[in-house]
């Protein structure tokens, strides 16, 4: 039975009668559209294998035993009535479509899974054969699998997952990921989420997209809560870049004060939160999953306590991941 503590959350969160509309999104079990109803985890992971992209295999573990072991996990977000699950575990580092299909039908939250390359950490989860691609051919293999499905699943990328380490200018790897996901969103649509961290790897980026002519609407700096400097948020939301605030799971305190910051300097239309939570990692004998709920158990209450509206709870949870991820070309003014 849902208490009432429950009840007056989701009050909070679905709020029915303001302006309504759908945007498309790939999910692991279809294309849908996702309307302002929609409640968005926008940055989770499901699994994460960080033994390198030399060395990664499925054999690392038993889809059953994850299966059974994240489905909790999952299935306690039905009181919260979350419809969208991002999970932004990318290719070679341990990305598993039929498992997240599976943990979707069995839970019942969407979950999108996605496309691309990551670079951080100096190209430890990069294939030897990306080296040898140019940005278009990299680009060709990930719009191939938005149209065809990835290996023989038939399951949709729902973004394009990418990340650099934080330099300016970029290690010429990563700069050729960003060239590429610029290219793969032109033909296909898709948003870039690229795992950036300080913003002095962010203005790179967005300078390639631009020159690409995609537009930063279509990116999400990920990780921007590791950037201290305010101004950078102010420069990043002028550009129209999405900023996400992904470590909620971790440090509740941290994001209440800059969320505060976001909504005196009238931002909160540019964030993005989630946890970054969770996951399985075959590497350990003894898993420590930290779960998808601290949004709803912690830190909206302590936002609502000063000051937050419904309003504002709605724009960050709903409409913001919605826009972010829907499906659509973005291309520079």
């Amino acid at each position: 039975m849902m208490n009432a503590k429950n009840f007056l959350l989701i009050a909070v969160l679905v709020c029915a009668g303001w302006t309504m509309w759908a945007q498309p999104v790939v999910t692991v079990t279809g294309s849908r559209n996702a309307d302002q109803k929609s409640i968005w985890l926008s940055h989770e992971h499901i699994l994460v294998d960080f033994i390198g992209a030399d060395k990664i295999t499925m054999n690392d573990y038993n889809r059953s035993t994850v299966f059974h072991e994240m489905l909790p996990y999952l299935s306690a977000l039905k009181k919260y009535q979350i419809g969208y699950f991002v999970d932004a575990t990318p290719p070679f580092l341990g990305r598993d479509p039929e498992l997240l299909r599976q943990l979707s039908v069995a839970s019942g939250v969407s979950i999108l899974t996605n496309t691309g390359l990551y670079g951080a950490q100096q190209n430890k989860f990069i294939p030897a054969y990306a080296f040898d691609l140019t940005a278009q051919e990299l680009s060709e293999r990930w719009i191939k699998e938005y149209r065809q499905g990835i290996d023989d699943t038939g399951i949709r990328p729902g973004f394009i997952k990418i990340s650099v380490d934080p330099k300016d200018p970029l290690d010429p790897m990563h700069e050729k990921i960003v060239k590429a996901a610029a290219l793969t969103h032109l033909e296909t649509g898709l948003t870039i989420a690229s795992h950036t961290g300080k913003a002095l790897g962010l203005w790179p980026q967005l300078q390639i997209l631009k020159n690409a002519g995609v537009s930063p609407a279509a990116f999400i700096w990920v990780h921007a809560q590791n950037e201290s400097d305010t101004d950078a948020y102010i420069k990043a939301a002028e550009e129209g870049c999405w900023i996400s605030l992904d470590g909620v799971g971790w440090k509740t305190e941290l994001y209440v004060e800059k969320l505060r910051w976001a909504k005196e300097m009238d931002l909160l239309d540019r964030v993005l939160i989630s946890h970054d939570a969770g996951w399985y990692d075959p590497q350990k004998e003894e898993q420590s999953i930290q779960p998808f709920t601290n949004i709803f158990e912690v830190l909206i209450p302590r936002l609502m306590a000063s000051g937050f509206t419904r309003r504002d709870i709605h724009q960050l949870l709903t409409v913001n991941p919605a826009m972010a991820f829907g499906i659509d070309v973005r291309k520079r003014e």
